[in-house]
């Protein structure tokens, strides 16, 4: 099947969001799953051309690879043979079936009544942590040392649940994972609460956990903030969300970035935008002042007759660009600053100039013998 665009796949547009993303995929999923179509190679084919786009486009950092590069942004890895995708979609996967269904990948690919008996092993969840940075961190990059509540996999039992590891089929549903019921001319099939659907039961109960394979602790985790981040921007740490149980894999940790406001910037992106005073003698004469600036300050050349409201452009003052393209500038608006108080000696020289400015806007005298013999 010849590749085509991620975006087409799944049938999204490039500015869509990961929640359209991800049900564009559940549906398709859902739709082209191998189980549901036994036999049909094409929704096979289907099945595993949405797993390869949303294993790209659910990644923040793959996907902006691809929007830039293509294909060749995203490397050899992706386009794999069914069984090499990167873990990450069909835990993906195994979450929407949960979500809607109550069962796990395991159910579809094989065990007695679609359970996989004996596996029980689930992925942790998703975690979220706020960081907020001050702007100077943002620009330079930094790495910050977080601490995130979470369980674990437990030490003691290494997530098995069992001091010795021993596990024995569930009674209540006879290891099958769920229990069946007759009511009427129906039969209903329900996940066992007793194994949680698993088949088995923890025959000698981990004392340090009891029997839950997870315990509650604070990860110390340091998080590396690339430059150029802003408010919005989220950072995926793969693995240090919560913790699987029952031997699964940990969840992910997403961090979420903001930015404060600084007193004298105002940020657009890359570019940054602040203001400077002028004395009136500055913006007459012209000068050299110095600006405020990410690192400290900056010098800028004031021409004589500047007027209040002039914008001027430092180049490369502003901050890195995420995506790696020139670093941003620094625009200063220039306001003339107006004395309130004033010395004698100022006085008598804005007096002067004004007698001077008095003289040299006066019509001349001519001028107005000609008004005067208009309107005689």
């Amino acid at each position: 099947m010849k590749k085509r665009d991620y975006y087409e796949v799944l049938g999204v547009s490039r500015e869509s969001d990961d929640s359209e993303i991800k049900k564009a995929y559940r549906q398709l999923a859902m739709k082209h799953h191998p189980d549901r179509n036994p036999g049909n190679k094409d929704a096979e084919e289907r099945f595993k051309e949405a797993a390869e786009a949303y294993a790209v486009l659910a990644d923040r950092e793959k996907r902006a690879r691809y929007d830039r590069y293509g294909f060749a942004g995203v490397g050899s890895s992706v386009g794999e043979p069914f069984g090499g995708f990167d873990p990450d979609v069909f835990s993906g996967f195994e979450d929407i079936l949960g979500n809607l269904f109550g069962f796990s990948v395991g159910d579809l690919f094989g065990g007695q009544g679609g359970r996989a008996r004996g596996s029980g092993a689930r992925r942790g969840a998703d975690l979220r942590y706020d960081l907020e940075l001050e702007l100077i961190e943002a620009a330079h990059g930094i790495e910050k040392e977080i601490h995130v509540p979470r369980t674990e996999a437990c030490e003691d039992c290494k997530g098995t649940g069992s001091r010795g590891g021993a596990r024995v089929a569930c009674r209540p549903c006879g290891g099958r994972g769920q229990v069946v019921r007759q009511q009427g001319f129906f039969t209903l099939s329900q996940t066992c609460g007793a194994c949680r659907g698993t088949g088995e039961v923890v025959k000698d109960p981990c004392p340090a956990c009891r029997g839950e394979g997870r315990r509650r602790t604070t990860r110390h985790i340091k998080v590396r903030v690339p430059p150029g981040v802003e408010t919005g921007v989220r950072l995926r740490m793969t693995g240090e969300g919560e913790g699987g149980s029952r031997g699964g894999r940990p969840g992910d940790l997403y961090v979420a970035l903001s930015v404060r406001e600084h007193p004298d910037f105002r940020r657009d992106g890359p570019h940054l935008f602040t203001a400077a005073a002028l004395t009136i003698t500055q913006a007459v004469l012209g000068s050299e002042i110095e600006v405020a600036a990410l690192e400290g300050t900056a010098r800028l050349s004031i021409p004589p007759g500047t007027q209040s409201g002039s914008t001027f452009t430092l180049r490369g003052r502003g901050l890195p660009a995420l995506d790696g393209g020139p670093r941003g500038d620094l625009h200063v608006t220039v306001a003339i600053r107006v004395p309130t108080r004033m010395s004698r000696k100022q006085r008598e020289l804005f007096e002067s100039l004004r007698e001077i400015e008095d003289a040299a806007d006066a019509p001349p005298r001519d001028l107005f013998n000609r008004v005067k013999d208009i309107f005689s």
